[in-house]
């Protein structure tokens, strides 16, 4: 391991909450996470140090922890700025991830091109709004999980505040078709101490995304299936038990991406507070496609 590997990249499951400031957020929640024994697809971690620096060193070191994921995996590569995931700004869609990267070199790509999102308009606009100073920006690199069902949770009524409802959404796939509002995905409204389904809303969901040769494959979802449940009672069982161990483990409510991969298993993508319940008295911070969906199916409810 060369010295620029030792200090600027790290496995994700050495990073604790302090490393926040020099990984950025998402890193370090996903290192909280798997330190909590939460399912988290394995992956590495670079800190803000480097932002903007692809030396031929750095190059080699990325190219050595992705070698040793696997030969050809599939990565995630998302952004990971100071801030990004915090109890203040979520920043979510504000810069940029990139799925179903293969390869050494175009995994050090996708990292420069998170690295230049920083600068993203959007991006700035939403510092500007929350006065976040000096920003940076860390990547995350991690295994991608070939979903059949993904979505969003959260432990909580996020309108509302409700702490004793879990608000769900659910497609097909991977969850791009629902960020991208290319489909409205199931609802579920769920008590935390029951786990009794009190609202259900079955969608049309008529595409999905699905792992392909060069990438995430856009595809039609055959008629019988378009409008069945996208969650069965025991995966919506199972969501509930593990929002509830990350929520009890940050302490606060969760939002929470999440999929099931083609073999049933459970993987939680990430975690972020929710942060518009701190502040309801003031202007809300622009919501993830996700967020806004949920708002409008359950924001008159508990």
């Amino acid at each position: 391991m060369s010295a620029a590997e030792a200090q600027h990249i790290r496995g994700l499951e050495e990073l604790q909450a302090a490393d926040a400031r020099t990984f950025g957020g998402k890193s370090a929640s996903l290192g909280e996470l798997l330190g909590a024994g939460i399912p988290v697809p394995p992956g590495f971690a670079i800190s803000t140090a480097v932002s903007g620096e692809m030396t031929d060193a750095l190059h080699r070191d990325i190219a050595a922890r992705y070698a040793a994921m696997g030969e050809g995996a599939a990565v995630a590569v998302r952004s990971s700025a100071l801030g990004e995931d915090s109890a203040e700004a979520t920043f979510a869609g504000q810069q940029d991830t990139y799925l179903w990267v293969r390869g050494a070199d175009a995994v050090c790509e996708a990292v420069q091109k998170c690295w230049a999102s920083l600068h993203n308009p959007e991006a700035v606009a939403y510092r500007e709004r929350f006065g976040i100073e000096n920003p940076a920006m860390g990547v995350t690199i991690q295994l991608m999980v070939d979903a059949a069902t993904s979505g969003v949770m959260f432990t909580c009524n996020p309108l509302s505040g409700d702490r004793s409802m879990v608000a769900i959404n659910a497609s097909w796939g991977l969850g791009l078709s629902v960020v991208g509002g290319e489909v409205t995905p199931d609802d579920y409204l769920v008590s935390k101490v029951t786990g009794e389904i009190v609202r259900e809303t079955i969608s049309d969901k008529h595409i999905q995304y699905v792992s392909g040769p060069a990438g995430a494959q856009r595809v039609e979802v055959d008629e019988a299936r378009r409008r069945e449940p996208s969650l069965n009672h025991a995966a919506i069982a199972r969501l509930i038990e593990v929002g509830r161990s990350v929520e009890r483990h940050f302490g606060a409510p969760q939002d929470i991406e999440w999929a099931f991969d083609r073999d049933d298993e459970l993987f939680v993508l990430q975690s972020r507070p929710v942060t518009a319940l701190a502040k309801k008295t003031e202007a809300p911070a622009p919501p993830s496609s996700a967020m806004s969906l949920i708002f409008n199916k359950f924001g008159a409810g508990s």
